[in-house]
């Protein structure tokens, strides 16, 4: 391991960008957004600024170890319907062979193992750099990141490190448009492709994201609400932060977890509760 700072930066509550260095939050910026459902739901944030971020940053550093040889990194679901909740299931379904997602410590990761799975990525989001941490590169394996040196975030280099290990059916989380267009032409419609952390992305790749992705999470994101209220070849679940199923397969992934939770898709009812201002 590098005698360097281990240092992590986030986009994440609120869209403001949070640096923590050895385990300490050394810098939070100014939040886009002023208030989340999920947020005010499960850990009562009314109103996001500064210091809110800062203190929830703080809460997870010290709850489950986030960014620390502390890291928790198996759990079970931790909010009752989100992406890594969907994925896991998938996992233990046997619908997919694992997953590439990213999280801190390992940066990209092919992993196999839904509670790993859950763990990593069930609590955290935006996540843009980060620094190895023996305790997730042990969980996750050496052999399934990018660099256990460096720990990149590249989720086509991922995808290809999951055919590289000789899996056919997996899962890809995209933050970026264009990715999910380069995976889908690369590897076809074996690979399930979910769009993350969308509250900044422009029009144009909203729109890219309802071509080349299965399902997708809406984030704060105006863009994606809009394309998603305007298509009845849709699933939509959840009303606060809402998952989009596009594809047969993403559909069928979104209702599999929706039905072992006792849930139905949203039909408009109750009144949606969007994070605000919408970006």
């Amino acid at each position: 391991m590098s005698d360097r700072p281990n240092k992590h930066v986030y986009e994440a509550l609120g869209m403001s960008r949070v640096t923590i260095i050895d385990g300490k939050v050394i810098d939070v910026s100014d939040p886009q957004l002023k208030y989340c459902p999920l947020f005010n739901k499960y850990r009562n944030i009314t109103t996001i600024d500064k210091q809110a971020v800062k203190e929830n940053f703080e809460f997870r550093i010290k709850d489950f170890g986030m960014c620390t040889e502390n890291r928790i990194v198996r759990n079970g679901d931790y909010i009752s319907f989100g992406v890594s909740e969907i994925l896991s299931k998938a996992i233990e379904d046997g619908v997919i062979e694992g997953a590439v997602i990213v999280a801190d410590g390992c940066g990209t990761a092919v992993v196999k193992e839904a509670a790993v799975v859950q763990g990593l990525c069930g609590r955290i989001s935006g996540l843009v750099e980060t620094s190895p941490l023996n305790v997730v590169l042990d969980a996750v394996g050496r052999d399934h990141v990018l660099d256990p040196e460096t720990t990149p975030i590249d989720q086509v280099k991922g995808a290809e490190l999951a055919a590289s290990k000789g899996m056919k059916r997996f899962a890809v989380t995209v933050a970026i448009a264009d990715d999910a267009e380069t995976i889908r032409k690369k590897f076809g419609s074996d690979v399930i492709i979910v769009a993350v952390h969308t509250s900044m992305v422009k029009r144009c790749d909203a729109e890219k994201f309802f071509e080349y992705c299965d399902f997708i999470t809406s984030c704060a994101s105006g863009h994606i609400r809009d394309i998603a209220d305007s298509r009845s070849d849709i699933v939509i679940a959840g009303n606060k932060v809402p998952m989009v199923g596009v594809t047969e397969i993403g559909k069928e992934l979104i209702l599999n977890k929706l039905v072992a939770i006792g849930k139905k898709p949203w039909t408009g009812t109750p009144e949606r509760d969007d994070p605000a201002p919408m970006l």
